[in-house]
C-alpha cells in the first residue's frame, strides 16, 4: 500500500513538474510574442504543440507569428485549427487575419467566406463595410491590372532589399546583405533585424557602385525607409529608437521606431542626426514621405489615436524646419488593420500599402488622389503585376518618366525581399468630381437670364448633358475633372458662348456668362429697352430731369449704342392719362429731350440719337381720362421707348 501512494505521488510529481515547464515554456513563447519576436516565439509554440498542450490562445499567437512573419500557408493552417476546434473562442481578429492568408494562398472563395463570418460578428468595422460594398472588388482589380512592365533591379542580394528612395541620379534603399539576417520585422514595430542604407547610382551596371551611407546615418542598429529632399540636402529616415549606442525599450520591451534628420554638410556627408520632435519611446514613427511642395510630412505610426495596427499620419513642416502637430488621415484611408509606407507623387496621389483594404493578400499597393489634403477619395487597388499575393510594398514613382520601384516577398526573388523596377504603360483613373456654378447675364444691361441652356461638350464635340438656370440665373454642375470638357451657354436672341475647363484636382470653379445679343434679331422699329430688359425709367411728378435710378438703365442704353457704333435710336417718350392732353405732350417731349441730351453729354454723338414726345396719345390699356384705373397701371404709360431706325 505504501508504494502504492509513494507510485501515484511520484506521477502527480511529473505531471506537475511537466505542467509546469509547459507553463513556463507557454510564458516564455508569450514574451517573446509581445517583443514582436516572432521566429523565437514559434519556436516555442511549435515545442508546446509537440508536447500535446494546445488552446486557443496558443494557436492565436502562433498563427499571428506565423501572420507576422509572412509564412502564410502555415498561418492558414493554424488559423484553420483554431477556427475547427474552437468555435467558440474565435474573435473577429481571426477571421480577419484567417481571410488574408486565403488570398495570399490564392483561395479567394473561402477568404470571402470567411470575410462574411467577420461580418457577421463586427459592427461599424471599415474592413467589414468595405467587404460588402456593392462594388466588386476583383473586378476592379483587374481592370486596374496590366498597367506596369514590370522589371528586375540588379542591385538585389540574397537577403532583404526594399524601401527605395529617390536620390540623385539613382536611389537609396534598405538592406541587411552586410548582416546576413533576413529582416522578416520590418511590418512591426520590434525592427530586430538590422538594416542599413545604401545609395546606389541607378545608370550604374556594377554592383561596386552600391556603397552604405555615412556612419552618422549607418549604425549599429537599424535603419531603413528614407525621403530626401528634391535639393538633395535634407534626409529623413528610420531607425531603432535608441540611446548612447544601446536600444531603448518600451515598458513592454519592444524597441520601438524613428524617425530622424540629417543634412548634407559642404563636404557631401551626411551630418549629424537629429529627432523628430514627434517621436516618442512609447510608440513607433517610421516611414517617412513628403509632399510635392515638401511642407507636409507623412509618416506611419501607432501613437495614441491609431484606428488599426498602424496609421498614416502627416505632420506640416514650418518654414523655420519646426514640426506642427500630427494628424491622423481618418478613417477613409486608416482601417483597423495596417496602414503603411505611403509616398505622395508631384500630382499629389498617394500611394500606400495596407492588408486592410480589400486586395490580392498580404500588403497590397493602393492609390488615392489628395484635393487639397482631402483624403476622402476612392481608394483604388494598383493591381497586377504590382501586387500579388504575397507583401507589396515601399512603391515609390516619377510621374515625368512614368518608371518608379517597388518592393516584395513574392516569390521568384533573389532575396526575402526584393524591389523591382517598372514603367507605367496606363494611368490609373480617379473618379474625380468637380462642382462648377455660375450665372448667366446679359453683357450690357448686367440681367439674368432666366431659362438660359448650359450644355457639357466633350473634347470630341460630343453633348454629354445640359442643364437651364432658375428664377436667379443660376446654374450648377458636376463635371469628371479627370478630363477636359467645354461649358457652353446659350440663350434665345443671344450669340452662344463657351469656356474650356482642363483636367483639374477637383477644387470648385465658378464660372459666369455675359452673353452679347444677337444683332440679326434686332432691327428698324424694334423697341431696344424691350431688347435689354429695361426697367421703367421714371421722371419726377411734373419733372423732367433724368432720376438717379433712372441713369442706371439708360446707361445700358448707352452700352449697347457703344459697342455697336452704326446703332441709331429714336427716344419715345409718353404720359399717362392724367393732367391734361396738351400739358402730357409737351412734358413728355421735354423727358424725351432730356434723355437724349444725357446720353449726349456721356458721349453719344447727337446724329445717331432723335426725340419725340407723345403725351398720352399711345395708352397701352384702358386708362384713359374717363377711366378709373390704380396707380400702379397707369405707371405703365408712364414709359420710355428706344426704337431702332438704323
Amino acid at each position: 500500500m505504501k508504494h502504492s501512494v509513494k507510485f501515484i505521488l511520484v506521477i502527480l510529481f511529473l505531471i506537475h513538474g511537466l505542467t509546469y515547464a509547459q507553463e513556463r515554456l507557454i510564458e516564455k513563447g508569450n514574451e517573446k510574442f509581445e517583443a514582436y519576436s516572432f521566429s523565437p516565439a514559434i519556436d516555442i509554440y511549435k515545442k508546446v504543440l509537440d508536447k500535446g498542450y494546445v488552446s486557443a490562445d496558443l494557436l492565436r499567437k502562433l498563427g499571428n507569428s506565423y501572420y507576422y512573419n509572412a509564412d502564410y500557408k502555415d498561418a492558414a493552417d493554424t488559423y484553420k485549427k483554431l477556427v475547427a476546434e474552437y468555435t467558440e473562442e474565435v474573435s473577429a481578429e481571426d477571421y480577419f487575419k484567417y481571410a488574408q492568408t486565403l488570398k495570399t494562398l490564392g483561395d479567394y472563395d473561402t477568404s470571402s467566406s470567411i470575410m462574411t463570418k467577420f461580418k457577421e460578428i463586427t459592427k461599424g468595422d471599415g474592413r467589414a463595410n468595405a467587404f460588402t460594398e456593392e462594388r466588386d472588388f476583383m473586378k476592379e482589380i483587374k481592370e486596374n491590372s496590366d498597367r506596369y512592365n514590370f522589371g528586375t533591379f540588379e542591385y538585389n542580394s540574397p537577403y532583404s532589399d526594399f524601401a527605395p528612395s529617390f536620390f540623385k541620379e539613382g536611389l537609396i534603399f534598405s538592406s541587411d546583405r552586410d548582416t546576413g539576417n533576413f529582416a522578416k520585422y520590418r511590418h512591426t514595430w520590434n525592427a530586430k533585424d538590422f538594416l542599413d542604407l545604401y545609395e546606389v547610382n541607378a545608370d550604374s551596371s556594377s554592383l561596386n557602385s552600391v556603397k552604405k551611407l555615412g556612419e552618422n546615418v549607418n549604425t549599429r542598429f537599424h535603419e531603413s525607409t528614407s525621403v530626401v529632399t528634391k535639393d538633395g540636402q535634407t534626409l529623413y529616415f528610420t531607425r531603432n529608437n535608441s540611446e548612447k549606442k544601446r536600444t531603448v525599450k518600451d515598458e513592454k520591451g519592444i524597441v520601438r521606431l524613428k524617425i530622424l534628420r540629417a543634412k548634407l554638410n559642404d563636404e557631401g556627408v551626411w551630418g549629424e542626426v537629429e529627432e523628430l520632435p514627434f517621436n516618442n519611446d512609447s510608440y513607433s514613427v517610421a516611414n517617412p514621405a513628403l509632399s510635392p511642395d515638401e511642407k507636409t510630412l507623412y509618416f506611419v505610426s501607432d501613437m495614441p489615436g491609431t484606428v488599426g495596427a498602424s496609421d498614416l499620419f502627416m505632420v506640416s513642416i514650418n518654414d523655420d524646419g519646426t514640426f506642427g502637430q500630427p494628424e491622423n488621415l481618418g478613417p477613409n484611408i486608416n482601417t483597423e488593420a495596417r496602414e503603411t509606407f505611403p509616398y505622395i507623387t508631384n500630382e499629389e496621389i498617394l500611394y500606400f500599402s495596407s492588408d486592410g483594404h480589400p486586395g490580392l493578400g498580404g500588403l497590397d499597393v493602393f492609390a488615392t488622389k489628395i484635393k487639397r489634403q482631402d483624403f476622402t477619395g476612392k481608394i483604388l487597388n494598383v493591381g497586377q503585376p504590382v501586387n500579388s499575393n504575397s507583401d507589396d510594398f515601399t512603391f515609390i514613382f516619377n510621374e515625368e518618366s512614368r518608371t518608379g520601384y517597388v518592393a516584395s516577398n513574392r516569390e521568384g526573388g533573389l532575396g526575402y525581399d526584393d524591389i523591382y523596377s517598372f514603367t507605367e504603360t496606363r494611368s490609373l483613373e480617379f473618379d474625380c468630381i468637380q462642382k462648377v456654378t455660375g450665372t448667366v447675364r446679359d453683357k450690357i444691361t448686367n440681367e439674368v437670364l432666366v431659362g438660359a441652356t448650359i450644355k457639357v461638350i466633350n473634347e470630341n464635340n460630343d453633348e454629354l448633358f445640359s442643364t437651364i438656370t432658375d428664377s436667379d440665373g443660376n446654374y450648377s454642375l458636376e463635371l469628371d475633372c479627370n478630363k477636359g470638357n467645354f461649358v457652353r451657354a446659350l440663350m434665345e436672341g443671344y450669340i452662344p458662348f463657351e469656356e474650356y475647363i482642363g483636367v483639374s484636382d477637383g477644387k470648385p470653379k465658378i464660372i459666369d456668362f455675359y452673353l452679347e445679343r444677337d444683332q440679326i434679331t434686332a432691327g428698324f422699329g424694334d423697341d431696344l429697352a424691350k431688347l435689354l430688359q429695361l426697367s421703367t425709367i421714371y421722371f419726377d411728378f411734373n419733372k423732367y430731369n433724368i432720376r438717379k435710378d433712372s441713369e442706371v438703365e439708360i446707361e445700358k442704353v448707352i452700352a449697347a449704342m457703344e459697342k455697336y457704333p452704326s446703332l441709331k435710336l429714336k427716344v419715345n417718350s409718353h404720359t399717362d392719362s392724367r393732367g391734361p392732353a396738351a400739358y402730357n405732350l409737351s412734358l413728355s417731349q421735354k423727358r424725351a429731350e432730356s434723355t437724349i441730351n444725357y446720353m449726349i453729354k456721356k458721349g453719344i454723338s447727337a446724329d445717331r440719337l432723335v426725340s419725340e414726345g407723345f403725351g398720352e396719345t399711345k395708352l397701352l390699356n384702358e386708362c384713359s381720362d374717363i377711366v378709373k384705373c390704380s396707380a400702379e397701371k397707369h405707371d405703365v404709360n408712364r414709359r420710355s421707348e428706344f426704337i431702332i431706325l438704323e
